[in-house]
């Protein structure tokens, strides 16, 4: 598993100490806020056998991202094959979840960059898409800086989220490879 370094921030992979910060992150209800549910110790446990699973399958997944000069764990940025079916999937998703104490430093947009710049020059994907519910203005400002483009007609409902939940309906981004002349 590669391990990638910006200015600020190591994505590296899942360590057994991540477990509890990142079990904090996925109970902190700001971190909450769009998202159906949070995660118990044991879900959590069980959510990153599965991450480090779609690394072996995929070469790549959710890197468990990390302040540079303390090691501190600020929650995770990386690629993932979605797991339901929508007029757009297969896809390779990019995605981001940061401990809310984290927010408004830029670390997702400056992670989710080095992402991309990965996927697409190493891992040779064509296309990289993004969703969230219209009301999360923090993803879709982080995936706008990215230089992910709306597609207006791509809204969708979440198909694993009744049809009348309130986070049902998600608006997708994507970005395509660079072409190189």
């Amino acid at each position: 598993m590669k391990k990638i370094i910006t200015k600020r921030l190591i994505l590296r992979e899942w360590q057994d100490s991540d477990l509890e910060p990142f079990t904090q992150i996925n109970q902190d209800p700001k971190v909450l806020e769009f998202l159906p549910a949070g995660r118990s110790k044991e879900e959590v446990s069980e959510w990153i056998l599965q991450i480090k699973q779609h690394f072996k399958t995929h070469g790549f997944g959710l890197w468990a991202a990390t302040l540079k000069d303390t090691g501190e764990l600020i929650g995770f940025v990386g690629l993932n094959v979605p797991a339901f079916e929508s007029h757009f999937t297969p896809c390779v998703e990019i995605g981001w979840r940061l401990g809310s104490h984290h927010w408004g430093h830029g670390y997702a947009t400056e992670a989710a960059k080095a992402v991309l710049k990965l996927a697409f020059e190493e891992f040779g994907l064509s296309e990289v898409v993004s969703f969230a519910v219209p009301e999360n203005n923090r993803s879709i400002k982080v995936m706008e800086k990215i230089g992910m483009i709306r597609d207006v007609k791509g809204d969708f409902r979440h198909p694993k989220l009744p049809e009348n939940h309130r986070l049902s309906l998600h608006v997708l981004y994507s970005i395509q490879r660079p072409i190189i002349k």
